[in-house]
């Protein structure tokens, strides 16, 4: 039992432990939400053509599916996830201040690739992360990862302002701005317990693969993640041809977060089976891009945005409980990485793919992604009887 001086030290290494993944949540997420609506428009500024656009969008997502599982696997072996995510970080703010100094098609394909070699690693080793220190601290996922989304409806907003004010051509140096902050969270990051002296070695990978619960978790999170990838690549730029200045556009972006940040802070009250959940997100993907697809009023077009909160929040939500009852803790960042390369397979076909379709039928586009939501829902819903099967534990090896 401990003694009562103990006690304050277990209660201030807990807080310290959330407070430091906050602010790196915070920071991790100003970069993407800079980023995500404006580094198409940033492309388009400096001449690049819509096809290449597509392509050069789809790299992180190449990267999730080439690259990205040997990173996360090489760090959880080494037991160096923090590590892992400190060197990924300062390699992103590096990479991405060569990209702003490019303005060819190709070179930037280059550039932008290796730097996607290293940025795409950040976001499910800092899960990894959180999840383990979830299960240490018996905190809830929502309210830490909130923090992230919070800072990601600033730094759109931040960045839609600015579209205003300076010329476009200069917003990759507000996404650099965001990466140096980024580098300097990473430090404030606590050292976790060393599993090496709580577990022994097993051999790793394999098991997860042969789970099919495990695959129909990934396979529905991507597809219903990925419906998103048009939205991501072209609605700034669509909206924009409509008249929409781009601080309306940074609003729309926002409210979306805004409710993003509702359900990730309600989560811990939430008692629906976590494959409902994301059952829930897939339908409600498929009304957004219904809706945004038919050119609707402003007005309804921020309704569809708050469905953002389901289609995304709650999507992720379901998957990460999953992931954790079905995932031993020493293979949390190898199934982060497996989670991640469907993500990022899928999502680097539906990027080139949605380069070509939306130069062809504009928003028609959202009629295909409304498709892969419904695919995802009834995907995760069919195999939800699987997964309220007995998850795998600790001792079970995977």
């Amino acid at each position: 039992m401990q003694s009562e001086s103990q006690i304050p030290i277990a209660a201030a290494t807990k807080r310290r432990f959330a407070v430091s993944l906050a602010v790196f949540y915070s920071a991790f997420f100003a970069v993407l939400g800079t980023h995500m609506p404006f580094f198409p428009v940033w492309l388009k500024a400096i001449g690049v053509d819509a096809a290449w656009i597509g392509i050069i969008n789809a790299l992180p997502a190449i990267t999730r599916f080439t690259t990205l599982p040997q990173v996360t696997a090489f760090a959880e072996k080494r037991h160096a996830i923090r590590a892992g995510i400190m060197v990924s970080a300062l390699a992103t703010a590096i990479g991405f201040s060569v990209v702003g100094l490019q303005q060819q098609p190709l070179a930037l394909f280059v550039i932008y690739a290796l730097t996607c070699m290293m940025w795409t690693p950040t976001m499910p080793l800092t899960d990894a992360y959180a999840l383990r220190g979830v299960a240490r601290y018996g905190l809830d996922y929502g309210p830490l990862r909130l923090w992230g989304s919070a800072a990601f409806a600033a730094g759109s907003l931040a960045c839609g302002y600015l579209v205003d004010v300076i010329a476009p051509r200069e917003l990759i140096w507000v996404i650099v701005a965001w990466a140096v902050v980024a580098v300097l969270a990473s430090l404030l990051l606590q050292p976790l317990d060393d599993l090496r002296r709580r577990t022994p070695e097993r051999p790793a990978g394999k098991p997860l693969l042969r789970d099919a619960g495990f695959w129909a978790v990934i396979a529905s999170a991507a597809l219903i993640q990925s419906s998103h990838i048009a939205f991501y690549t072209f609605s700034a730029i669509d909206w924009q041809l409509h008249g929409i200045s781009g601080l309306t556009i940074a609003v729309l972006w926002t409210l979306g977060v805004m409710a993003e940040i509702v359900v990730f802070a309600l989560s811990p009250r939430f008692s629906l089976h976590p494959s409902t959940l994301m059952a829930i997100g897939g339908v409600i993907a498929v009304l957004r891009w219904i809706v945004t697809a038919s050119e609707p009023p402003l007005v309804l077009l921020a309704i569809a945005q708050l469905g953002h909160g389901f289609s995304f929040g709650m999507t992720i939500l379901g998957t990460m409980n999953l992931l954790v009852q079905r995932v031993p803790s020493h293979q949390i960042a190898r199934g982060q990485g497996y989670y991640a390369a469907c993500n990022g397979l899928l999502g680097a076909a539906t990027s080139i793919a949605s380069g070509a379709i939306y130069a062809r039928i504009g928003d028609g586009v959202y009629y295909v992604m409304a498709a892969m939501a419904a695919a995802g829902a009834i995907l995760i819903w069919s195999a939800r009887h699987r997964l309220t099967a007995q998850p795998q534990s600790e001792a079970s090896g995977g």
